[in-house]
């Protein structure tokens, strides 16, 4: 890995702010808002948020904050690592929450200058895993094109699946999601440089019993989201069924982790995983960090975990980390890193 650059839209509001803004009115409701582990969230908007945008608006709304946001992502990742987008020979986009034809990355070729010959993958449907498939898409490529670069850009703007209906679901992804973008780059040459780990390895762990538990239906003509209340217990035994193969292959225990780059679904999501895992506080506490700061955006969210693993947690050469990322299907997708 040679970078990371994250983005988050411009405006910021307290949850006390978003409650206001959210057309609810109930005060257990607001409690959920209020206790849900977030101080921050940001939203993409032009003008005054709407509560009454139609199916169209809210989809242009997603292209234009997707093409914005996931923009400013890569530029700060090329810049980090002292690159341009005409050195980038893999573009990898993941998206789940708009749908544009052409696809995003084409939109970002577009805007961003990249060469006539950079192939471009989009990868769509899978929600706040979508991270870490993208990353092995991107680390295959580079490791079967010898001296390529990838970018990665997962971006994602919740707040255009905006749906309210009064079903408790709805509630909870209405007062915890977000919107922002990460972006990330890949080589298989000798150019990785501190703090930056390698990439060794990927665990899926799939329960398709379970497909209608997250992700995101239609409801006249809007997408709706869908994050059912089993996600909580579900993620602690889809997590291990890909853990522990995972580690086993790579002669490694859990005591052997130093960071656990966990994806924070919600604040009980993550009290179960570090019941299950038998984890501290300490070692959810760049997912907790990020929750806070940020709250749910989907696939983007592990990967501002990892930006702060890396800026603020003093990895050092040899440690070890597990990047963990729940989403529909239901899936587990882990990869695991070396500093």
């Amino acid at each position: 890995m040679l970078a990371i650059g994250t983005a988050a839209p411009a405006l910021r509001v307290t949850q006390e702010e978003s409650f206001s803004l959210s057309g609810y009115t109930q005060p257990n409701i607001r409690r959920i808002f209020r206790n849900s582990g977030i101080d921050f969230r940001h939203f993409y908007f032009e003008g005054v948020p709407r509560l009454d945008e139609t199916s169209d608006e809210l989809n242009e709304r997603y292209r234009r904050g997707a093409i914005h946001t996931g923009c400013r992502a890569a530029r700060a990742c090329l810049d980090e690592a002292g690159l341009s987008c005409r050195d980038v020979d893999l573009l990898v986009v993941c998206s789940s929450t708009g749908y544009v034809c052409p696809d995003i990355g084409s939109h970002l070729v577009a805007h961003m200058g990249f060469r006539p010959d950079v192939q471009r993958v989009p990868i769509v449907g899978l929600g706040c895993a979508g991270a870490i498939p993208s990353l092995r898409c991107a680390s295959d490529f580079v490791q079967s094109h010898l001296g390529t670069v990838s970018l990665v850009v997962t971006v994602e703007i919740c707040s255009a699946c905006y749906y309210a209906d009064g079903t408790m679901e709805t509630v909870v992804g209405n007062a915890i999601c977000a919107d922002g973008a990460a972006a990330f780059l890949l080589t298989s040459s000798a150019l990785r440089r501190h703090p930056y780990p390698a990439i060794v390895d990927f665990q899926s762990f799939l329960d398709p019993g379970h497909l209608q538990t997250v992700g995101f239906d239609r409801r006249n003509g809007k997408l709706r989201i869908v994050l059912g209340a089993e996600v909580r217990d579900l993620a602690a035994p889809l997590i291990q069924g890909a853990l522990a193969p995972l580690l086993a292959r790579n002669g490694l225990s859990s005591a052997d982790i130093r960071f656990w780059v966990a994806h924070p679904g919600g604040r009980r999501v993550l009290d179960k995983v570090q019941h299950a895992l038998r984890l501290t506080h300490a070692d959810l506490h760049f997912s907790r960090s990020t929750l806070r700061r940020f709250g749910n955006m989907s696939s983007p969210t592990v990967m501002f975990v990892l930006d702060e693993v890396i800026r603020t947690g003093e990895p050092r050469a040899g440690d070890w980390g597990v990047m963990i990322a729940l989403g529909p299907g239901m899936a587990a997708e882990l990869a695991l890193l070396q500093w």
